[in-house]
């Protein structure tokens, strides 16, 4: 090694590189061979592990190369999962080359219990670096598209129906949440989900979401993260829930206002965290309804 030991003479000296390719492998080799030879210690530290794998595989192809059977995903059971292993599960469940996954477990149980409903299955990507290397994966297997669940409304949870049946239901309603929100532009989808107990859904496009993530990622000191505009979400209304059918027969009563709020927080609490003062009206509201119960 050079006496020199500054950074940039490190990063470009030949034999710390030789060091540095020998050590990868050697990395790789381990971890492949613990894959094999032990899975249930594999499996045991995976998520731990995992970050500091998959940031391996953004900075080396050739790591990438010798990880590519070994990377492994928790699905919604708790079952680790292959890659290969997701593309099949995927294949039997009528979504070829497409695998869901969830972010968070919490925020995405109405999706979750959905997708569970319909025997649909996801896999649980949690941490920060995950949005990278999924792009990663994609751009290195053009058939593979990774998409979360609360995306958009999957066939498998819909009922099929004629969309014309459905235009006059999602006019309407469209101009009633529009008006009673406050939000010209809030874009309004009408569908006759499988599970009438649910009322609405908001759903947020996979391009504008990781978009959304990329900006805040690499937000600049003094940027606004936001400044390129709110991503566009879709409020996803249930023609068969019993609320809804109300409002379309009753756009013009007295309670629609107060319900028409209140199926839109509803969605938005089970995609995201309300702001304060909208979580005050909420809370505000939820009271109110309470009170003309017990008259």
């Amino acid at each position: 090694l050079p006496l020199n030991v500054s950074r940039s003479a490190l990063q470009n000296d030949g034999f710390v590189k030789k060091i540095s390719d020998y050590i990868t492998k050697k990395v790789a080799d381990k971890l492949s061979g613990m894959c094999k030879t032990d899975r249930e210690t594999y499996e045991k530290y995976w998520d731990d592990i995992a970050p500091f794998i998959k940031f391996g595989c953004l900075k080396d192809d050739k790591f990438a190369e010798k990880m590519d059977e070994y990377i492994i995903f928790k699905n919604l059971e708790g079952k680790y999962l292959t890659l290969k292993d997701c593309m099949d599960k995927a294949k039997e469940e009528g979504h070829e080359n497409q695998i869901y996954y969830v972010t968070n477990e919490k925020e995405q149980s109405q999706y979750i219990n959905m997708f569970k409903a319909q025997g649909q299955d996801a896999i649980i990507l949690t941490h920060n670096i995950d949005s990278a290397f999924i792009t990663q994966i994609e751009q290195q297997n053009q058939h593979i598209k990774f998409k979360r669940i609360d995306a958009d409304v999957e066939d498998a949870l819909k009922e099929d129906v004629d969309e014309k049946e459905l235009d006059e239901i999602k006019t309407s309603l469209t101009d009633l949440f529009r008006k009673t929100l406050n939000k010209e532009n809030l874009e309004v989808h009408v569908e006759k989900l499988k599970d009438a107990k649910i009322s609405s859904i908001i759903t947020l496009s996979e391009e504008s979401r990781r978009m959304q993530d990329m900006m805040k990622m690499y937000a600049m000191p003094g940027m606004d993260p936001n400044m390129f505009g709110a991503p566009a979400q879709v409020l996803t209304l249930n023609a068969n829930n019993t609320l809804v059918k109300y409002l379309f027969e009753h756009g013009d009563a007295q309670n629609a206002k107060i319900i028409c709020e209140q199926l839109y927080d509803l969605a938005m609490l089970s995609h995201t965290t309300l702001a304060p003062e909208e979580m005050t009206k909420f809370v505000k509201r939820s009271n109110d309804i309470l009170m003309v119960l017990t008259k």
